[in-house]
């Protein structure tokens, strides 16, 4: 197995190759790519001492699977080239997600679409993937009506410049912004760029994904999506109104039984997700379990995650490992 990480002087790059590492991934060789401005730079991982190559060299290479998290145009441009020379791409960014002929994937919901004809392989964004990995057994038992969905997102979503951005207002330092206002002690409703009808991309995202992913786009949905000074994940309050009762010893069942969820809901001992736990921890952490007593058939639920890890690298890794435990990947070595 040869893997290629396209991206990897990034954020979420470097994060993919710590989470390689930890689940063991299995590969004979690993191939760190980047931009231009980045070839050559020597990059100590595992024990060994990579330099990093050029994209068009990692397609000449023809890995069996390339990790993309390099941005929309990037992927846009040269995930087809990868894919046409056989390498199987898992890609980060939203460049394919609502392409009608490319998958969206979170593995513990629908792997099981995978074939090994799909050569582009969506990775959802961040925000959606905690969030319906909470709902899809809801869904499933209760059939989703509305979501009414409030985010409170990491500044780690936006980057290495808004790091930076924070770290200099903490410090009294006027530098570079990500942000067109202060991010320290603030609030920013404003995740990525303005579209139609004054919702944000992150917000629309998270409407359209989480239909595709759940395969149901009659379910209704609505979507604030709020940056905060916080690094360790991002956090989501979400309103559910359901086609059929529930009663919450079974949701919360249903919850604690659900692969990479985790239920911490216990107010009695102030027991509940926070970005600090969930920093540098692949599972979705669900609390605040509790009815909507204004609406029938409603609940509520406070999700939490590590973005850059179950929300970029740890799922784009789990689809790798999907895809060679069924033997998806047809390797385009085999044809040299």
């Amino acid at each position: 197995m040869r893997i290629a990480v396209v991206g990897a002087t990034g954020m979420v790059g470097k994060v993919m190759l710590q989470v390689l590492k930890e689940r063991n991934f299995k590969y004979s060789e690993l191939y760190l790519v980047a931009s231009e401005r980045s070839v050559g730079k020597k990059i100590d991982f595992g024990g060994n001492t990579y330099s990093v190559i050029g994209l068009q060299d990692a397609v000449n290479i023809k890995p069996d699977i390339a990790l993309f998290s390099a941005g929309g145009s990037t992927s846009l441009e040269w995930a087809p080239k990868f894919a046409a020379v056989g390498t199987t791409v898992i890609d980060n960014s939203s460049a394919w997600r609502m392409n009608p002929d490319n998958k969206l994937i979170v593995p513990e919901i629908n792997a099981d679409k995978l074939t090994e004809n799909d050569k582009i392989i969506a990775n959802p964004n961040c925000s959606t993937i905690q969030m319906v990995l909470a709902l899809a057994p809801l869904h499933s038992k209760y059939n989703i009506k509305r979501l009414v969905i409030s985010t409170y997102q990491s500044i780690t979503g936006t980057g290495v410049k808004a790091v930076k951005q924070l770290e200099n207002e903490v410090n009294g330092v006027d530098g570079e912004k990500a942000y067109p206002h202060p991010i320290h002690k603030n609030a920013l409703p404003h995740c990525d760029v303005f579209e139609e009808a004054g919702y944000t991309k992150e917000e629309l995202k998270l409407t359209r994904e989480t239909h595709k992913i759940l395969n149901d786009a009659s379910i209704g949905i609505t979507a604030t999506a709020v940056r905060i000074p916080v690094v360790g994940g991002h956090s989501e309050s979400v309103n559910i109104e359901f086609e059929d009762d529930f009663e919450l010893s079974e949701v919360r069942t249903l919850l604690s039984e659900t692969p990479g969820v985790v239920v911490q809901d216990n107010i009695e001992n102030n027991e509940y997700p926070m970005p600090l736990n969930a920093h540098g921890k692949d599972e979705v952490f669900v609390g605040r379990i509790r009815r909507d007593l204004s609406q029938p058939n409603s609940l509520n639920l406070w999700i939490v995650s590590d973005n850059l890890r179950k929300g970029a690298a740890t799922n784009a890794i789990q689809i790798a490992e999907h895809l060679v435990s069924k033997n998806l990947i047809k390797s385009p070595t085999l044809s040299r």
